[in-house]
């Protein structure tokens, strides 16, 4: 096993980064210890907050995704973003109330996720709570993916990965739905972006291109049946590291418009009001960070105002 402390300047909230609805594979044990876990790239990660500043990470390989693993969990984790800087200098002086509930929310990072689960786990996360979306993601790991049976701190934990494309592309339809509560369609849309992916029609390496606009980015995702703006902008944002890609739904349309006023965010989510909430959204908050401030404030909002549980 191997053991590393990373250290932040900024404080880091692990739990309500894990748990805010950005990823929906990390399990949290809390019985007799205080540890999340998941299987990243074949390898099982366990991960653990030792202070506000400092969380320690523990793997098997000595490279995952290519990279050494000090390297990539710095990443994965933002380790060097302080969440204040996603919003601009004068947001503390016109929303003073807010900013200071934000207090509280700013070490909530966003995590730079592989962009194809992160597809399919928004796929299933349409119109319903949070504990229904890891239920389905952790059927289709176990069903799809590869068990792994390990022991951390003496606790016999067992962990899927989750499924390849391959995997998914060549599932059956009825079956893969019963991983998709019931929704056949939602799992026939699931298995054709898989495909999708096999066949190189979606390219994820190159939509991670930073100097691709994220119009074209949203506009090549959008070609898959069962994707939308909200979709391909979570699958930007979580999957592709595009921190400028603000994702839309409920809970958002409800802060834009009671936080801060937007009349659109009143309106029915058309395509050309979705444009229009996005485009005030990056007027508020700093552009090239604001998915990334948005997410903060998706958190702060589902549990300061309605009161939600995450896990």
């Amino acid at each position: 096993m191997i053991r590393l402390l990373l250290n932040s300047k900024h404080k880091l909230l692990i739990i309500d980064t894990l748990f805010s609805g950005q990823t929906f594979t990390w399990k949290y044990f809390s019985d007799s210890t205080d540890f999340s876990a998941r299987i990243i790239d074949n390898n099982p990660v366990f991960v653990s907050s030792l202070s506000d500043t400092e969380i320690e990470v523990v793997c098997e390989d000595s490279r995952i995704a290519g990279m050494l693993p000090q390297e990539f969990f710095r990443d994965y984790f933002s380790m060097d973003l302080d969440g204040r800087a996603a919003f601009p200098e004068n947001f503390r002086l016109k929303y003073p109330d807010l900013w200071n509930t934000l207090e509280g929310y700013f070490p909530v990072r966003v995590l730079k996720q592989d962009p194809f689960e992160t597809m399919v786990t928004f796929m299933c996360a349409q119109g319903i709570g949070m504990r229904i979306i890891r239920n389905q993601v952790s059927m289709l790991a176990e069903h799809y993916g590869t068990r792994f049976d390990v022991t951390f701190r003496d606790i016999p934990v067992t962990l899927h990965n989750f499924p390849s494309p391959q995997a998914l592309a060549s599932a059956d339809a009825v079956k893969l739905s019963r991983c998709t509560n019931n929704n056949r369609i939602r799992a026939r849309n699931i298995i054709s972006a898989s495909k999708a992916v096999c066949e190189g029609k979606i390219d994820f390496g190159s939509l991670r291109d930073k100097s691709l606009p994220l119009e074209q980015v949203r506009r090549k995702l959008c070609e898959l049946d069962g994707i939308g703006y909200k979709i391909a902008d979570c699958i930007a944002l979580f999957g592709l590291g595009r921190f400028d890609a603000f994702p839309v739904d409920t809970h958002v349309k409800q802060f834009m418009s009671q936080w801060f006023g937007s009349s659109t965010a009143s309106l029915p989510l058309t395509p050309a009001n979705y444009l229009k909430i996005v485009a005030g959204a990056h007027q508020i908050l700093v552009p090239e960070l604001a998915g990334y401030a948005g997410h903060i404030l998706f958190h702060c909002w589902r549990k300061e105002v309605k009161k939600l549980r995450s896990y």
